[in-house]
């Protein structure tokens, strides 16, 4: 009886210490220390990765959240806007080789005069510091 007992003691404890020594695939970052650089809407873009979610292996990762940005583009209208503006958009940026960095965003253009507002899609390279 007792030998059970301390058998089921140590069980419990070595079991408890694995499910504590497995590494969370899933979690969320408020900054994760990537900047990116890419062309989105005739326009280039900088950027770094905001609050997101993040899913993690041992050769990649996948944050997908929200893109602090500064959006670089000469408006070729009589009335122009100014060439760098700030924007926020959202998207998808892979992680590979411990530092490269390959983003999708996609940023929301409002609505002007002569165009309906629309969201257009833009692709990155990036380093993670």
């Amino acid at each position: 009886m007792k030998t059970n007992r301390t058998f089921c003691t140590m069980a419990s404890i070595m079991l408890t210490a694995a499910v504590h020594a497995q590494h969370k695939k899933i979690s969320a970052q408020a900054f994760d220390g990537i900047i990116v650089a890419g062309y989105a809407d005739n326009g280039a873009y900088i950027n770094c990765t905001g609050p997101a979610v993040k899913y993690t292996t041992q050769k990649w990762n996948l944050t997908l959240g929200f893109l602090p940005s500064i959006k670089i583009k000469e408006d070729a209208s009589v009335v122009k806007n100014a060439t760098f503006t700030p924007t926020l958009g959202f998207g998808a940026t892979l992680t590979i080789f411990k530092h490269l960095a390959l983003q999708l965003p996609a940023f929301y253009i409002p609505k002007t005069n002569a165009d309906n507002g629309k969201w257009t899609l833009g692709a990155g390279l990036g380093c993670k510091l």
